[in-house]
């Protein structure tokens, strides 16, 4: 048992890297849209992991998946055959429309894994010179921590002191086809177009009607991949099954994550045209956790949960809610609200305290948030919440202003 002086916190604090900077709480335990802290106290989570919780903590579904296949079998490597990945590549691509699937862990892992078959692609299918891909980004993505992701982002944080940067990116402005279009137009080897339908960690950044549309016209004209990066935006959170099903687009390469490992486990996939998937070969690729039986197996319960639409439908009444409370927020408290679905971005007026400090003040009235990018939070709850919750919290985050005015 840890003392008062060695509680978790401390120990954290004192043996890991400082790359992180938790809100002052400790959580113990989790159920539902709940969450308890090491002091007894009950949070209503709003961030739901960045949405890797969208269906709560411990959804018994999921649970039992994890504890039926933890009894039977929970990692081979690629070296064998499991009982597990074959079907779970066939129902997620079943879910998504899309020919197949290359498993992976973590949201970083599947978007390298479509830049590395973007660029063979472009190679074998589309004769660009030898290492001379480029891959058209926006700005203000987020799509991982790598070198090679870091090395396009637009934030300096994720940058400094990290260079040299891997070559082969240009950035354009986010929802800017114009912009997109004078790339392909222009005289470099553009293999693939890699977005957000909605950036996430830029502080729910929504593009303009017909942003997506628009991309994958410019796309098929020129011949190029269109990757849409919903390892947030996907399995649920903007109240359909992707974000891009909202414009009726699919893309040549969907990139999937968070959500998928029910928020047990990470597991996350590159679902592709059969024509990019078969650019890999024996060797050229690989993961030994990636499609691990036990991460099948509960990534195949949360395709099963989303081919119901249950919980798509539930998303989309939660945003109709969140979206409702939050537009009665007072003009002078905050600036603008951006929602799609239960995701909101939320900005701070003028005279606000940061965001940061907001959402420490949040604590105290039970209720966790997330800033993003200083003065805007970020609201992501899980699909299991109930409507008077978030009418609660947002009730709450209204309290938390106006004290902090005084």
């Amino acid at each position: 048992m840890l003392t008062e002086e060695r509680r978790a916190a401390d120990l954290e604090r004192r043996w890991s890297a400082a790359n992180y900077l938790p809100l002052p709480v400790t959580l113990v335990s989790g159920e539902g849209a709940w969450v308890t802290g090491d002091d007894g106290v009950r949070y209503l989570d709003l961030l739901s992991a960045y949405s890797a919780l969208n269906f709560g903590h411990r959804h018994p579904r999921l649970v039992a998946a994890a504890h039926a296949q933890l009894d039977r079998l929970t990692l081979t490597s690629r070296a064998f055959h499991n009982d597990q990945l074959g079907p779970f590549c066939a129902e997620l691509a079943e879910l998504v429309g899309m020919d197949g699937v290359l498993p992976m862990n973590t949201g970083a892992e599947a978007v390298e894994t479509a830049i590395k078959a973007s660029r063979r692609w472009g190679y074998e299918r589309r004769g660009i010179p030898a290492d001379q891909a480029t891959i058209v980004v926006a700005d203000g993505n987020f799509h991982g921590r790598t070198t090679t992701i870091v090395g396009f982002s637009t934030d300096p944080d994720a940058r400094r002191g990290f260079g040299p940067f891997t070559p082969g990116f240009v950035t354009v402005p986010f929802g800017d086809l114009d912009a997109i279009a004078a790339q392909l137009d222009g005289p470099a080897h553009v293999a693939a177009v890699l977005v957000e339908p909605v950036q996430g960690e830029a502080g729910v950044i929504v593009p303009p009607d017909g942003y997506l549309r628009g991309m994958r016209r410019l796309c098929d004209e020129h011949g190029v991949l269109l990757v849409l990066d919903e390892i947030q935006s996907g399995l649920g959170r903007t109240g359909r099954t992707l974000a891009c099903d909202h414009e009726d687009v699919r893309p040549d390469v969907l990139l999937l994550g968070k959500a998928l490992g029910g928020g047990i486990v990470p597991l996350s996939a590159m679902v592709a045209r059969r024509d990019v998937l078969d650019v890999f070969t024996p060797g050229s690729h690989g993961s030994t956790f990636g499609g691990n039986p036990l991460a099948c197996a509960i990534g195949r319960e949360v395709v099963a949960m989303l081919r119901t639409g249950e919980p798509q439908r539930r998303a989309a009444e939660l945003g109709d809610v969140l979206r409702d409370a939050l537009a009665e927020l007072d003009p002078a408290l905050v600036a603008a609200v951006r929602t799609k679905g239960p995701w909101a971005g939320v900005d701070l007026a003028d005279g606000m305290p940061p965001a940061r400090v907001v959402c420490e003040a949040l604590i105290p009235h039970r209720v966790l948030v997330k800033d993003a990018h200083g003065h805007t939070l970020r609201i992501a709850p899980p699909f299991v919440a109930t409507d008077d919750e978030l009418r609660w919290a947002v009730g709450e985050l209204r309290a938390a202003l106006v004290e902090l005015c005084l």
